[in-house]
């Protein structure tokens, strides 16, 4: 009976107030309405982003439990604010990690510590090693890492990086790492740089040798964004001439670093040269026993190239000169290439700022 009653009076309400005063309710009755559904697509949007933060977090927990720290370059590493953790950065308002970089702060290489000893102590000692753990799959978003300099030494590197298909920066140079470069990096398409140099680890009949190696180059083709490469003391013997093929078929290479690949024979000259970009080259330190590659003067973009301590022999190019950007050029050590150096200096040389060719069987003055 109450509620009818109710009812009543609410008609009698908008009878004697006339539709204005109904009218003006009905906005307050959207607002109500409108007020709940989006608390709760906020509250469960804060669910989702939580949910988030707690993976990531965890994530680099994982991480980090997998790793040997003797200095403790992770004593950050703790409380739910992993943003604010050494070498980790996020994407702003969503808490998702998007770089990691742990590279060693004061690496060793070739067995000379950087800085000196005795002015930072125990410092130079500041290898992470370890295992790498497989959280970092969970890192969706993740696309710069950088464990460069560490030791993490006889173990192959993780065939689970080929899955992070969001990487845009990969280096893992001198790392100690042994074992084949895994083919499933040509899943990385969005990769921009891609550095896996290694360091001296053995002595052979050719010299100092590295445990990393390639066996087939073919899948460095999928990585249509690739800009820099560089593959230092990694053994690229079993490759042979196919690494100008393949590598030419990246129309944005800017930078190609393969010094002492245990590279042999003739530097072979492409179908098509495709290198429109290309600025640096080094391959220095192989055991290429070839002429200049001449197709390389028709390469405008070279800024810097590298071709020390091979067995390149025969006449100098002239056209060398004539490299609208070259600014650096190292032949030197190469005992038998040929020519007039009055000749070659001669040409314009518009840009050079560093010219070597000592130890060849260049004359004139």
């Amino acid at each position: 009976m109450q509620e009818n009653t109710k009812k009543f009076e609410v008609i009698s309400v908008l009878l004697n107030s006339g539709l204005d005063i109904y009218m003006e309710r009905i906005p307050v009755f959207i607002f109500v309405i409108l007020y709940f559904i989006s608390t709760e697509v906020v509250c469960n949007g804060h669910t989702h982003i939580n949910n988030n933060v707690q993976s990531e977090r965890m994530a680099l927990i994982d991480f980090k439990s997998s790793l040997t720290d003797p200095n403790n370059r992770l004593s950050s590493w703790k409380g739910n604010n992993y943003c604010y953790w050494h070498g980790i950065g996020c994407e702003n308002g969503t808490g998702f990690v998007v770089s990691i970089n742990l590279r060693n702060p004061y690496p060793i290489e070739n067995d000379i510590p950087y800085p000196p000893e005795n002015e930072y102590g125990n410092q130079i000692y500041m290898n992470l090693s370890g295992v790498i753990n497989p959280s970092l799959i969970k890192l969706k978003y993740l696309k710069y890492l950088d464990l460069s300099f560490n030791s993490f030494k006889a173990i192959p590197i993780p065939q689970f990086f080929g899955s992070m298909k969001n990487l845009i920066y990969l280096n893992l140079s001198h790392c100690g790492f042994i074992g084949e470069i895994p083919s499933n990096f040509g899943n990385l398409s969005n990769l921009q740089y891609l550095d896996f140099s290694s360091k001296y680890t053995y002595h052979n009949d050719f010299g100092y040798s590295s445990d990393l190696f390639i066996k087939n180059i073919e899948w460095m083709t999928s990585l249509v964004s690739l800009k820099h490469l560089s593959a230092n003391n990694v053994n690229l013997s079993m490759v042979g001439s196919q690494w100008i093929e393949v590598l030419n078929k990246l129309p944005m290479l800017i930078e190609l670093h393969l010094d002492d690949c245990n590279l042999f024979g003739s530097i072979p000259s492409p179908s098509f040269v495709n290198f429109t970009s290309l600025s640096v080259i080094v391959i220095s330190s192989n055991g290429f026993n070839s002429t200049f590659p001449e197709w390389l003067l028709n390469v405008s973009s070279l800024v810097s190239i590298d071709m020390s301590w091979n067995i390149l022999h025969g006449r100098i190019p002239l056209g060398l000169g004539e490299i609208p950007n070259l600014q650096y050029l190292d032949l030197s050590w190469n005992d038998h290439i040929e020519g007039n150096i009055s000749q070659l200096l001669r040409k314009s040389w518009k840009k050079i700022e560093f010219l070597n060719l000592r130890k060849n069987d260049l004359h004139g003055r």
